[in-house]
């Protein structure tokens, strides 16, 4: 199985936020779409599509533990590390997904095919079309 072919069953809609932002307005974002990270895009718009990083809600929750209230009024940009952007495209593996989310630490990757965001993975979209494929095994295995 692909990473696209979890995309295809994922609403279209990428949350993002930019560099410039502020973490509570990130946070606030999280929270309206029920979601734990988004993708960080450059403040230019001359790129387009550009994903520079990730931001989760482990980001938020370190700018509080280390600046109390004033961590929500710290930029995004202060707490992504736009040299480590780990992707994937709509192409790869499940396992090879897995396998750099595993080696990196991480629970979300952007997809970006052609140097465009299409979308974002997450380990839990990784974990449910294992079991789906798990479940789809057994039932087709005669009794």
């Amino acid at each position: 199985m692909q990473v696209g072919d979890i995309l295809r069953k994922k609403t279209a809609r990428v949350a993002t936020v930019r560099m410039n932002e502020t973490v509570g307005i990130a946070a606030q974002l999280m929270r309206a779409s029920n979601i734990s990270a988004l993708v960080v895009k450059d403040v230019v718009r001359t790129e387009g599509n550009t994903a520079v990083g990730m931001f989760t809600e482990r980001d938020v929750v370190r700018a509080i533990a280390e600046h109390g209230a004033a961590g929500v009024n710290l930029k995004v940009s202060q707490l992504i590390s736009v040299q480590q952007l780990v992707s994937c495209s709509s192409t790869d593996t499940l396992e090879h997904v897995r396998h750099l989310m595993n080696k990196n630490h991480i629970r979300h990757l952007p997809v970006i095919d052609n140097y465009s965001l299409i979308g974002v993975i997450s380990i839990r979209d990784i974990s449910t079309a294992f079991d789906d494929e798990a479940t789809a095994a057994a039932r087709s295995v005669p009794a």
